[in-house]
C-alpha cells in the first residue's frame, strides 16, 4: 500500500455507546462529535486535526461498529469505517470499563487483529482508581497496550496519548520543547499539625491563613510554587476530622472536598504532629490517601519540639502504626523554623515519578522468569496496566485469585527490582485458560 500524505491517522472505533465521540471530543479539546446516551449516534466518519506535544495526527471518530449485524450497522458505515482502518497509523478500540465483555466486543476485536494495525484498547469510564480493577479483564482481546481512560473527566488520556504518538513526526519538523513537569500535591492531616504553616514554608508567603485555632482552614488553598524546573501545585486542604465527629456543615464538607483533593492529587503529604505522636486519626486520614493509590510521603512536623529525638525510634512507631503504608518515606521539618522543608521538594518529585513510571512487558516477563514460586503456580505472563498507581496484571495457571502472601512476596521483589518507593502497587492476576481460548479464535 502507497504511503499515505499527511499527517498519521488516528480512528477511535468500538461498539455503540461505549464512549468514543466524547473521547474524541476530550481528545481534540472540544465538543465537535454529538455525546448523548442514544447507541448508534455516530454514524458517518467524523475527523479533524489534532496535536499532542508537538505531534501532530488526523483524528476520526467512526459510528458503533457492530460486525456481521446488517441491521444495526448498515453496510455503508461499515465500508466508511474499515476505509479509515485500512490507512490507519494507530487504532484506538474503545471498550465500557463498566460493562462485561460482550461478544461485539470479541468480534470486533477479531476483525482489528485481521488487519494488522497497531492497536489501543482504551478502557473507557474508569474515573477512579478503585475501579482499576475492572481493566484486567480486556487483556483478553488479545492486545497489549490497555490504558484505563475517563474520556468524560480525561483521566489517564495522557498516557494512551504519548503511547500512540510516540513515533508520529513532530509538526514543526524540529523537537518541541520539553513541557515543565507539574505535580500536584496535597498536604492533608488533622486539624492543627501545621499544614498551612508547611505550606507558607514551601511557598515562601504568607499564602494560607495560619492560626493555632484548630480547623481555621475552611476550604482548600493552592499555591504554584516552582522549583527546579518543575511546578509544584500545593493544595492545603482543610484539617480533616473523622465524619462521626462532625457536626457542622462546614466541617462535613472540607471532609468531603478533602477527599475529592486527595483523588485528584498526584502526590499526598500527610502532615502529623511530632510533639503529640501519632494517633488513631493520623492513621484513619493516610487510610483515604492509600485507598485511593496515592504516593504518598508522612512529613513529621514540628519535629524541633518533640520530645522524641531519636528519628530511628520515631520511625519504629510510624512501621508500627502505620504497616499498610511501609512504602511511603518519611521525613522530619519544623514548618515553623523552615528546617527540612526545602528536602521535600526532592522527595515528592521521586514520588511523583516512581507513581508514574512504566515497566516494559518484555522486562516484566524476564523478571518474572526469575522468580521462584510454588511449582503448581505457573506465572505465564505479566505487565503493567497503568500508573499512579502502578498496577500489574499477572497471569497465571490458577482460575483463583493468588493468596495474600504471595502477592505480598510479589509486590516486594517488583519494588527490590524496580524500585517504586513511595506509592502503593496494584496487583490483579488472570487466569491465563480464557486469554488462550480468545488468541485462538
Amino acid at each position: 500500500m502507497p504511503q499515505q500524505e499527511g499527517p498519521p491517522t488516528v480512528v477511535i472505533v468500538g461498539r455503540p455507546n461505549v464512549g468514543k465521540s466524547t473521547l474524541f471530543n476530550s481528545i481534540i479539546g472540544q465538543r465537535r462529535s454529538i455525546v448523548g446516551d442514544e447507541p448508534g449516534i455516530t454514524r458517518d466518519r467524523i475527523h479533524r486535526v489534532a496535536t499532542y506535544d508537538g505531534r501532530g495526527f488526523e483524528l476520526i471518530d467512526t459510528g458503533g461498529i457492530i460486525p456481521n449485524d446488517a441491521e444495526l450497522i448498515p453496510s455503508e458505515i461499515l465500508k466508511q469505517a474499515r476505509f479509515a482502518l485500512d490507512h490507519a497509523a494507530n487504532i484506538v478500540f474503545v471498550v465500557d470499563g463498566r460493562s462485561e465483555l460482550t461478544s461485539a466486543d470479541r468480534d470486533l476485536a477479531q476483525m482489528l487483529r485481521e488487519i494488522g494495525k497497531p492497536v489501543t484498547v482504551a478502557v473507557n469510564k474508569i474515573d477512579s482508581p478503585r475501579r482499576s480493577d475492572l481493566t484486567s479483564q480486556f487483556y483478553e482481546l488479545g492486545f497489549p497496550d490497555v490504558y484505563p481512560v475517563s474520556a468524560e473527566h480525561k483521566l489517564g488520556l495522557d498516557e494512551m496519548l504519548e503511547h500512540i504518538t510516540s513515533d508520529f513526526p513532530r509538526t514543526d519538523g524540529d523537537p518541541a520543547p520539553a513541557a515543565k513537569m507539574r505535580i500536584k500535591v496535597a498536604i492533608i492531616g488533622r486539624p492543627n499539625v501545621g499544614k498551612s504553616t508547611l505550606l507558607n514554608a514551601l511557598a515562601g508567603s504568607e499564602r494560607a491563613i495560619v492560626s493555632p485555632v484548630a480547623g481555621t482552614t475552611r476550604d482548600a488553598v493552592d499555591e504554584v510554587v516552582e522549583h527546579d524546573d518543575v511546578d509544584y501545585v500545593f493544595v492545603d486542604t482543610a484539617g480533616i476530622r473523622r465524619k462521626g465527629k462532625t457536626h457542622l456543615m462546614a466541617e462535613k464538607l472540607s471532609v468531603v472536598m478533602a477527599r475529592k483533593h486527595i483523588r485528584m492529587a498526584n502526590v499526598i503529604v500527610l502532615v502529623v504532629d511530632a510533639s503529640e505522636g501519632l494517633v488513631a486519626s493520623d492513621a484513619t486520614i493516610a487510610g483515604y490517601a492509600h485507598e485511593e493509590g496515592r504516593a504518598l510521603i508522612i512529613c513529621v512536623n514540628k519535629w524541633d519540639i518533640s520530645a522524641e529525638k531519636r528519628r530511628t525510634a520515631f520511625i519504629e512507631k510510624v512501621r508500627d502504626e502505620f504497616k499498610f503504608l511501609d512504602y511511603a518515606p518519611v521525613v522530619f521539618v519544623s514548618a515553623k523554623t523552615g528546617a527540612g522543608v526545602k528536602g521535600l521538594f526532592k522527595v515528592i518529585r521521586e514520588c511523583y515519578e516512581a507513581a508514574s513510571k512504566r515497566v516494559p512487558t518484555g522486562e516484566l516477563n524476564r523478571f518474572v522468569e526469575a522468580l521462584e514460586v510454588d511449582p503448581d503456580l505457573k506465572l505465564r505472563f505479566m505487565t503493567q496496566a497503568s500508573i499512579r498507581p502502578p498496577t500489574f496484571v499477572v497471569f497465571t495457571s490458577r482460575p483463583k485469585r493468588i493468596h495474600f502472601s504471595f502477592e505480598r512476596y510479589l509486590i516486594n521483589q517488583i519494588r527490590k527490582r524496580f524500585g517504586f518507593e513511595g506509592t502503593p502497587i496494584v496487583i490483579r492476576t488472570r487466569p491465563t485458560d480464557k486469554r488462550e481460548r480468545e488468541s485462538k479464535r
